[in-house]
């Protein structure tokens, strides 16, 4: 039996909840839901070099800066992360149930 990974993008963790709700009944194999920023400053308590120059680099970001479309967000606004792992018989269906709640793949 082989796998698949699918990874899709929301914009609010409600939405990939929602998704994941449907995707559990299909018996998926494994799933998760993370918020991810381009730049993680602010993971952990680190003081270290990394700590220090991530929080840098974000802040000459024009994303960040405002000057661009998009915002913390990102350009499309969807900075949740949906990662599931499926059978390949359930792939089609898994992408459709993702896609038709407004998932980006």
């Amino acid at each position: 039996m082989t796998e698949k990974n699918i990874l899709a993008y929301f914009k609010s963790p409600e939405e990939a909840e929602g998704v994941a709700r449907k995707l559990s009944t299909l018996r998926v194999a494994d799933l998760s839901i993370d918020r991810f920023r381009r730049y993680d400053a602010e993971a952990g308590n680190s003081a270290g070099i990394t700590h220090f120059t991530a929080g840098i680099v974000e802040t000459m970001d024009s994303a960040v800066s405002g000057l661009s479309h998009g915002g913390e967000g990102g350009p499309n606004g969807r900075d949740i992360l949906l990662t599931v792992v499926v059978r390949d018989a359930i792939h089609p269906q898994a992408l459709r149930i993702i896609e038709e709640a407004g998932g980006m793949v």
